[in-house]
């Protein structure tokens, strides 16, 4: 397996969500996911419910939501209780939390805990350096080649590029084949090969720390759709002290995140960065490389 060393606002959102589908991973005890919003340059008041449905109905997850102020606000108050969870999931690209908030986050992760980052999340906190390690990688807002290398699979070999240039593009939306590159890792573990994602931003460019982080999946950013020509991550795993996390570049709007690909891995994703391990299963709808599936 590769690896790189190198609430002002009220909770908005509050929901103990019960079990809707009968799996192997609705008997156990359910784990607790904050989920954070409330800044972003995507439309998070039409995803995050989204998300909050796609936990509910795997019957593995009990989640809230914190909403933060908007951009401009007093942040001073945004304090989340990060230890009360087993996992933090961000849909949040924004301002820099306050300086006590940060801290606790980094101790809840660095002890052990989980945390998620979904699509532009890897956008938000160019400057802060914890934050940067924690994703592995990121893009936009300022990220050059002191941010760290780009990397991605050309001829299907792993690269590490510290060349200097952009961090961050994305060609035209489309679908596209997502392929895995770590097949014994827990989160894709069992999950096609190859399989076709749905309408969506593919990331590409991304570069960052990119410490202790296996690429689990990519999509080839195709010149014809405005892209790189390389394979670039989609799917990563990170450790982080004795946390673990799960940074997905798929997402950018609703009718991404309905791709039942998206919602495995996210599923599966935020179970591994909990816990260590995944219980959930590849459901019969799960795309193929030829036909992608979504649900409404």
């Amino acid at each position: 397996m590769p690896r790189f060393r190198s609430l002002f606002a009220p909770l908005m959102c509050i929901a103990s969500l019960s079990s809707c589908v009968a799996t192997p991973a609705a008997a156990a005890e359910k784990l607790r996911v904050l989920l954070i919003d409330g800044q972003n340059n995507h439309q998070w008041q039409k995803t995050t419910p989204i998300l909050v449905q796609h936990l509910k109905e795997s019957g593995r997850f009990v989640a809230d939501v914190v909403t933060t102020p908007p951009a401009g606000a007093d942040m001073a108050r945004f304090r989340p209780n990060f230890s009360d969870y087993d996992v933090v999931m961000s849909n949040y690209n924004g301002q820099r939390w306050p300086r006590e908030t940060e801290e606790a986050f980094v101790a809840y992760l660095a002890g052990g805990g989980g945390f998620v980052s979904v699509h532009a999340a890897d956008n938000a906190f160019a400057d802060w350096p914890e934050y940067n390690e924690a994703i592995g990688l990121g893009g936009w807002f300022g990220r050059d080649e002191t941010s760290g290398p780009y990397v991605y699979y050309k001829n299907d070999k792993l690269v590490v590029d510290d060349a200097p240039g952009r961090c961050g593009g994305h060609g035209a939306q489309h679908e596209f084949v997502v392929r895995t590159r770590e097949p014994e890792h827990p989160i894709v573990k069992g999950l096609p090969e190859r399989w076709l994602h749905a309408k969506d931003e593919l990331y590409d460019t991304l570069r960052g720390p990119a410490k202790n982080m296996t690429v689990l999946a990519t999509a080839y950013s195709d010149p014809a759709t405005g892209g790189t020509g390389r394979d670039e991550p989609s799917l990563m795993a990170i450790e982080f002290g004795r946390g673990r996390v799960f940074h997905t570049t798929l997402g950018h709007a609703d009718y991404s995140m309905r791709c039942v690909g998206f919602i495995t891995t996210l599923l599966r994703g935020a179970e591994w960065a909990a816990t260590g391990a995944v219980t959930i299963e590849k459901p019969a709808d799960f795309p193929t490389e030829a036909a992608s599936r979504s649900r409404e």
